[in-house]
């Protein structure tokens, strides 16, 4: 399988002002064209540092893409590095100097002389042309192997890497087979608990198949890569055996649709009712296409007089025991599932943080779900930052309400086995 090294220039990528999502880009595409992305270098627009990361990433790898780095601006050092890199001249290119100023003129602007600073190609590289801007790319080899160039703007690196970057790989590579993945999603465990419960799973696998854990707030993600899809298919159903109901979604599944899912299956709708969250959750529901099926609404009743108001709680309960209470969460619950008409309503209530409220430490919440038939309250403590806990409390409450209907007898969706 050929190897691949991504190295993402800029220090923006450095300082927390940009995000590089171009390496994820690059590494889902290669995947899919059969190569394997073994490492990812994130460095400053500094040659001291650029030149070292690039010959550190062509020992370890069989091709290097290169984004970033290719603009006008004295910042802009990618096409020295690879001329010092290769042992080579930078030369000006009449051709691609011609065509800049082209671009420039179609449009009625002056060019900038520093803009012609692009059309500089390192000796025996070959310019890439580029459809949206005026910084071409560079295609040179390097100690035998190929270095790609692309910019860093999004737009303008995928069209570049599709057009020419990606055949000449796959001319390269020859007809490999696709990386695939499967992935069963888990709520309401933790990664360490999951990976204990599949510890007999990964004893089992074959060397084929890479197992990995991805963990975000209330979440985990277990996923298996490989190229046999029935191979696949098998080892994930071992997955979901082992973990049962916490299973909350197969594949790009989410929660949010998970519950759409079942509440569809049953005919029934869902209300919600929100203190804590601030909407978060009704929004998480109505990102989801034909949400309009099973959810009717939801409240959102920061103070506390809303929740008498809106909602129908208990003044005495809220003035004796406070807005952070199990019986509060579960009147909120009732009350916007009568108010809106719902079959279901659910509720959050708690203390995001920074600082305690009325004696109740941050991260302290309450949710709720009541159903035909079913009331239930449970308590979440979850530390580190207000963030978080919202984070957290949301997914949780959403799969309390899987659970729940779990419990009712919606049955539960079909694994989608889909790369």
């Amino acid at each position: 399988m050929m190897r691949i090294a991504v190295v993402a220039v800029g220090d923006e990528l450095l300082l927390g002002d940009g995000v590089n999502s171009n390496l994820t880009w690059l590494a889902r595409e290669l995947a899919q064209a059969g190569m394997q992305t073994v490492r990812g270098i994130e460095v400053g627009d500094n040659l001291a540092e650029l030149v070292p990361a690039l010959r550190g990433a062509l020992e370890v790898a069989d091709a290097v893409v290169v984004t970033g780095g290719l603009g006008p601006t004295s910042d802009d050092r990618t096409r020295e590095a690879l001329a010092t890199l290769g042992g080579v001249e930078l030369r000006r290119d009449p051709e691609l100097a011609s065509t800049i100023g082209a671009w420039f003129a179609e449009r009625g602007r002056p060019a900038p002389q520093s803009v012609f600073g692009q059309a500089d190609v390192p000796e025996g590289a070959r310019p890439l042309g580029n459809g949206l801007g005026t910084a071409p790319g560079i295609h040179i080899e390097i100690a035998g192997r190929p270095v790609y160039a692309v910019p860093g703007v999004p737009t303008e690196m995928r069209l570049m890497f599709g057009a020419t970057v990606l055949p000449d790989l796959r001319s390269r590579a020859g007809s490999p087979r696709p990386l695939l993945t499967r992935q069963a999603r888990v709520s309401g465990v933790g990664e360490s608990a999951v990976a204990d419960r599949l510890a007999e799973v990964e004893a089992d696998l074959p060397a084929q198949i890479a197992l990995a854990y991805l963990a975000s707030p209330g979440e985990v993600r277990v996923r298996l890569t490989g190229i046999d899809p029935q191979q696949l298919d098998a080892w994930l159903d071992r997955v979901a055996s082992v973990l049962g109901e916490d299973v909350s979604g197969f594949g790009d599944e989410t929660l949010p649709a998970t519950v759409l899912w079942l509440l569809v299956a049953r005919s029934e709708t869902v209300a919600t009712a929100e203190s804590l969250t601030g909407g978060a959750v009704a929004s998480a529901l109505v990102d989801i296409p034909g949400a309009s099926a099973a959810f009717v609404g939801g409240v959102v009743a920061y103070a506390t007089a809303l929740k008498v108001q809106l909602l129908g709680v208990d003044a005495g309960l809220l003035e004796t025991n406070g807005t952070v209470d199990p019986q509060v969460a579960l009147e909120m619950a009732r009350g916007v599932r009568s108010r809106l008409g719902a079959d279901w309503g659910i509720s959050t209530t708690g203390v995001a943080g920074p600082l305690p409220e009325a004696a109740v430490e941050p991260g302290t919440a309450f949710i709720a779900v009541v159903g035909p038939s079913v009331e239930r309250v449970v308590q979440v403590k979850q530390m580190g930052g207000r963030d978080l806990v919202r984070q957290v409390v949301r997914v949780r409450v959403l799969d309390l309400l899987r659970r729940s209907l779990l419990a009712a007898g919606s049955g539960r969706p079909d694994p989608e086995h889909t790369p």
